[in-house]
């Protein structure tokens, strides 16, 4: 049995590639990954912390999207590490941890997050990942470590100033940008075009470069606003969530039909 764990996601990354994202917080059906693989989505953003999805309804999602072909990454709370090592031990391919501000707290991320010798991660059995078949632990430690995502959101103006020391910090893969909590933060709700904000893209970019890793952008949905961070070298994209896409859809099919001549 080959040893390694696919992970989409990371693979665009690696490539070059944009890595993009789809929010899950309404559905609860496993249905979801397999509809957002053929969407054209990498990866599912399978969130905890806002939304009121359960552990299970996590699980069973993420078991789901390893066979459909689409990476389960799990948005937690901060600091609630034993939900995300329970959704990590139960088949999502990566953790996003919001509301990281220092190197510290990237470093504890990474220790609660991934097996030794990078972190101290208990080894919970060898789960969906390798089809609830047996591997050696050693290896699949090693393996999972390789495939999973460690990602810190930077939300707040603290954050992007210690974005360097946060980026060089081993084991994070991904410094992703929550646009909405900081345009709070500076005091700025929902300007996301402020040059306040394209200052902190610019930053959080050179920082992930410098270190190697992948910078990300949350919460720009704007067109021109998205195109305008994408070639300024976000590469983790959140591309909006579930609700939102397809209350757009609705609408623009009953705008469609509601304009049709009945005679």
């Amino acid at each position: 049995m080959p040893n390694a764990v696919r992970n989409v996601a990371r693979e665009k990354l690696e490539q070059g590639q944009l890595s993009l994202g789809v929010g899950i917080r309404m559905t609860r059906s496993v249905e979801i990954a397999k509809a957002m693989t053929v969407a054209g989505f990498d990866w599912l953003f399978l969130d905890m912390e806002h939304g009121v999805m359960s552990l299970e309804a996590c699980a069973q999602i993420a078991i789901a999207a390893l066979d459909a072909g689409i990476a389960p990454i799990a948005r937690v709370p901060n600091g609630e590490y034993a939900i995300a090592t329970r959704a990590l031990d139960n088949g999502v391919l990566g953790i996003v941890m919001p509301h990281v501000d220092t190197a510290a707290e990237a470093r504890e991320v990474v220790n609660r997050l991934k097996y030794p010798p990078m972190g101290h991660r208990s080894m919970g059995g060898i789960g969906p990942h390798y089809a609830l078949r047996s591997a050696r632990s050693a290896e699949a430690a090693s393996a999972l470590n390789a495939a999973n995502l460690t990602v810190v959101m930077l939300e707040t103006p603290t954050a992007i100033a210690n974005a360097e020391e946060i980026a060089a910090v081993p084991g994070i893969d991904v410094l992703l940008i929550g646009t909405n909590d900081l345009c709070a933060e500076m005091g700025i709700h929902g300007q996301f075009g402020d040059e306040r904000v394209v200052d902190a893209y610019r930053k959080v970019i050179a920082a992930a470069r410098k270190h190697g890793k992948f910078p990300g952008m949350g919460g720009v949905y704007d067109e021109t606003l998205t195109q305008r961070y994408i070639e300024m070298g976000s590469r983790f994209v959140l591309a909006g969530q579930d609700a939102s896409l397809m209350a757009a859809a609705a609408a623009q099919r009953t705008a469609f039909l509601r304009k049709l001549s009945i005679g």
